[in-house]
């Protein structure tokens, strides 16, 4: 690993070195970029105003705008970071697990990613179809995949940074963030770009080209292709299962003896990276293959037509947790699996991995959109009428696994069992069918500027689907538990379901200069859901010029989110060897048992004061505070425990309903100890849903620890979020050939607090929160309250130099102690400063080679404490493999180290 990282940081050193020698054989200085981060130039911008021809520098809302270029100085292809390095409100998500990992979102504001609107040239942009239900801190998700968005399509990012609800609809509690699609009709680009993590893992190539046409006069036809791979990568520790930690533990032992797996097998010696047999603390391997186009045509009078389109084709496999050899077994070896010799000589022994086995989760994900319509201008009017589709399909399946249950039942005494070895666990499929009607007029009343009106439609029909999977990968078996495929339960029939609904929208939206310096923006917005009903939103925005350096803006606004169909619709069940746990849909049989009753909007309503400060010349500045409250806000629930056999008070093994609810008042009244807060009406609610709990139940008061529980999405708290953005640009011309530097500061705080945690769902023991004090710590300090980002841009003839400085306050999550479950801990982050450094020279024309690094110097957050590590170890969890909080906004895999080869042609 060090003689990766020496030639890592190396390679980046002879790439300065040589753009250093290249720079003193330039003589003059080059213009400004065009596309550095900008705060108040003279772009002219399209989100957040219906009035044509804003600039930035006059905009009445905070919109950061990011060119083609600055997005391109991320070494890393991926739009997500390149948002969230450059812009400290935004957060990416860093880290992901199982489907997580090929589907990261970002947030703004620290709201749910669910609450940014992603347009692409102002049109809706379709969803994922994989919901978020496995990361806390991303839960509910299924927001547009930025990630399917290659780079060089882009001309640049409009961010706006302020409740738009009003104005396009649900989803813009927090913000707007609006790719704006290249319309070039010739010339073109091509860029590889190929790095690594500094430990020498991790390794990624991209390869993208965008070339413009113009097939005919008056007509552009912009192309873009995409090809990228991202490896495997590891910062995970030994499994403390595969090793001899000293301990007699649950985890090594099994049910009967011997202290450590490694005594009773000692094959697994022999498994794959031992003793890091489990890999699932890294990366995943992925390719995506993206292709997109963007087309217009302006030769008829007064009638610009238009199109834009994507395919993106992704498959990706991450590890999951290793499985010791003593989960898979036939009835020959039942007897002997969990003793000192799990196989005695002269017997039939059916222990079909000996060494165990690492299952990966696979997604084949395809995706595609398409988007046209026409611009029409009559005098002072224009229409835009359009129609866009968009459709994402998950595949997913599980690799190299095998189904437990159905090895068992499949097996004999004297003959091996049979399970699958690669399974298909079921489908998602997610689209949206959007029409749009826009008609903006200009009336002169003889105000300073003519009042623009803006009114029009909007009919959006959705679709999301789960799919069930193969039977062997939800075959569950009679009396074993440990059903279903290993590491991803399938999706049974149970699970599946089609849902469709409709949403028809107007608005209104006026734009008024009563005088120079003074404009004023109102909206009012009616929407009506065919499974939510009605509800009107407005928003009003105010800008004053006092002079030409400083101007006081500011907004209100409600708005309005419906749940997606994925929160609404999704269910899945997740049976291991000791548990069963899930998710119910909300408005399914089972959760009606609890009394959960569907899921209802979300409300919010926003305040913004600002100031835009241009004191000297070359220099803006802008600062402004925030409030967003929510109301109703959807968030996964608790966990709602069943049954424990640390509380056996069930007569006869199990009972539901009344009876078990009457049966555990009795166990508790009469001094019954238990740990944790029993909800006895959750086995009448998996009744409900037809999970088998008798098997379940028989099999946990067999002997082995375990429980059984579910959750759902509800509307469980309201929240308030509070903030405050300052951004600055100024740029510094140096004397004789030195060219300019371009100085940008940006700063975030934020703060989210829960104001209200609703009451717990009627059916269910009232003593447990709807959502419990370590979720609300998910939701609420996982993002950093303080985020600054400081960047130097240095250009000089055909040289460049981009330094980017980041500063990540404190964060965190509470959490119990591993051998306590009263003991809470608070799991720090720590704070940090992140610094990226990218060289880059234009060798000849058209072609410029760069070098760099994303987290020069190898930061990572805080490890979890010592204390809590060594009793994560001493009791063999299998959590000990993850040595830092997957919750760091920096991520925990360390520096990446890149070149990258740019031509213009």
């Amino acid at each position: 690993m060090k003689t990766v990282s020496s030639i890592s940081r190396g390679a980046l050193a002879i790439a300065l070195a040589m753009s250093s020698g290249a720079v003193w054989a330039q003589s003059a200085p080059v213009p400004a970029p065009a596309d550095s981060i900008e705060n108040g130039g003279s772009e002219i911008i399209v989100t957040g105003t219906r009035t044509t021809g804003m600039k930035a520098s006059d905009s009445p809302a905070p919109v950061t705008i990011l060119g083609s270029d600055a997005l391109g100085r991320v070494g890393q292809p991926d739009l997500n970071q390149a948002l969230a390095q450059q812009i400290p409100t935004i957060q990416a998500q860093a880290f992901g697990n199982d489907q997580t990992a090929f589907h990261p979102s970002i947030k703004l504001r620290g709201l749910n990613p669910n609450h940014t609107l992603v347009l692409l040239d102002g049109k809706r942009r379709h969803g994922t179809a994989n919901v978020v239900v496995t990361n806390a801190i991303w839960t509910g998700g299924a927001a547009p995949d930025i990630g399917l968005i290659p780079g060089e399509m882009i001309d640049h990012v409009e961010v706006l940074q302020d409740g738009a609800a009003a104005q396009y609809g649900t989803d813009a509690i927090a913000g707007v963030i609006n790719f704006i699609l290249k319309k070039n009709d010739h010339g073109g680009t091509l860029n590889l770009n190929a790095g690594q993590y500094e430990e020498g893992d991790g390794k990624q190539y991209d390869i993208q080209g965008n070339i413009g046409l113009a097939p005919i006069e008056d007509m552009f036809l912009s192309l873009t292709g995409e090809y990228k791979f991202h490896g495997y990568s590891f910062r995970g520790d030994v499994d403390p299962r595969v090793v001899d930690t000293g301990q007699n533990t649950s985890a090594n032992t099994g049910n009967n003896g011997g202290r450590t797996i490694l005594a009773r097998f000692p094959g697994v010696t022999g498994f794959k990276n031992y003793p890091y047999v489990n890999q699932i603390f890294g990366d995943g391997q992925m390719k995506l293959t993206n292709v997109f186009y963007n087309w217009g045509y302006t030769g008829f009078n007064n009638v610009e037509l238009y199109s834009s389109g994507s395919y993106s084709r992704r498959v990706g496999s991450t590890y999951q947790n290793y499985r010791l050899p003593n989960v898979v077994y036939g009835k020959a070896s039942a007897a002997t699996i969990n003793t000192a010799t799990p196989c005695p000589t002269g017997t039939f022994c059916d222990i079909p991995f000996p060494t165990g086995f690492a299952p990966q989760e696979q997604l084949r994900e395809t995706d595609y959109s398409a988007s046209g319509g026409a611009k029409f201008t009559f005098g002072n009017t224009t229409v835009d009428a359009s129609l866009t589709y968009g459709r994402d399909f998950d595949g997913i399946y599980v690799l190299h696994s095998a189904n437990a249950a159905l090895y068992y039942d499949s097996s004999t005494l004297t003959t091996k069992g049979y399970s699958p070895s690669d399974f298909h666990d079921g489908d998602f499929t997610n689209s949206q069918l959007t029409g749009n009607l826009d008609l903006t007029h200009k009336f002169d009343l003889g105000l300073s500027e003519p009042v623009t009106l803006a009114g029009g439609l909007e009919w959006r029909r959705e679709e999301y689907a789960l799919k069930a999977g193969d039977p062997s990968s939800y075959y569950t078996g009679t009396g074993f538990l440990g059903g279903g495929v290993q590491s991803f339960f399938g999706y049974a029939p149970a699970n599946a379901s089609d849902n469709t609904r409709r949403n028809l929208s107007e608005y209104l939206d006026v734009t008024v200069k009563p005088v120079e310096q003074w404009l004023v923006d109102g909206a009012i917005r009616h929407e009506h859901y065919s499974d939510f009903g009605s509800t009107t939103i407005y928003k009003l925005t105010s800008r004053f010029d006092i002079n030409d350096k400083i101007a006081i803006r500011g907004t209100v606004s409600t708005g309005f989110r419906a749940p997606t169909l994925a929160e609404g619709f999704y269910s899945g069940i997740n049976v291991s060897v000791a548990s069963l746990s899930g998710i119910f849909a909300p408005n399914s049989a089972g959760a009606s048992a609890l009394g959960i009753g569907g899921l209802k909007p979300e409300k919010s309503t926003n305040f913004s004061l600002g100031l835009v400060l241009k004191p000297v010349s070359r220099l803006t500045m802008t600062v402004d505070g925030y409030m967003i409250k929510i109301r109703d806000r959807i968030v996964q629930s608790s966990g709602f425990t069943g049954y424990s056999n640390n509380c056996k008070y069930l007569p006869g093994g199990y009972t539901t309903g009344a009876a078990a609810q009457a049966a555990y008042t009795a166990f508790v009244a009469g001094g019954g100890a238990c740990t944790g807060i029993i909800s006895p009406s959750v086995l009448t609610a998996l009744a409900n849903n037809g999970v088998p709990i008798q098997s379940v139940i028989t099999a946990i008061n067999g002997g082995a620890s375990g429980s059984l529980a579910i959750n759902s999405f509800v509307n469980g708290i309201n929240t308030k979020t509070s903030g405050i953005d300052f951004l600055a640009t100024y740029w510094t011309p140096l004397p004789g050939k030195f060219g300019r530097v371009d100085w940008s500061l940006a700063l975030n705080y934020n703060k989210t607090k829960a104001t209200k945690v609703n009451p717990p769902p009627a059916n269910v023991n009232q003593a447990q929160p709807v959502v419990d004090k370590y979720a609300l710590s998910n939701l609420i300090n996982t993002t950093p309250k303080f985020r600054a980002t400081f960047g130097a841009l240095w250009t000089m003839g055909r040289f460049e130099v981009n330094l980017r400085e980041s500063y990540y306050g404190n964060s965190g999550f509470l959490t119990t102690f591993p051998t306590n479950g009263n003991q809470d801990v608070f799991i720090n982050t720590g704070t940090a400063f992140i610094t990226d450094l990218e060289v880059g020279v234009k060798l000849f024309k058209g072609i410029k080679i760069s070098a760099g690094a994303n987290n020069i110097f190898n930061k990572y957050p805080n490890k979890y404490p010592a204390d809590f590590r060594a009793a994560q170890y001493a009791t063999s969890s299998t959590a000990y493999i993850t040595k830092y909080p997957v919750t760091s906004p920096y991520g925990v895999m360390g520096g990446y180290y890149y070149g990258r080869i740019g031509v213009k042609f």
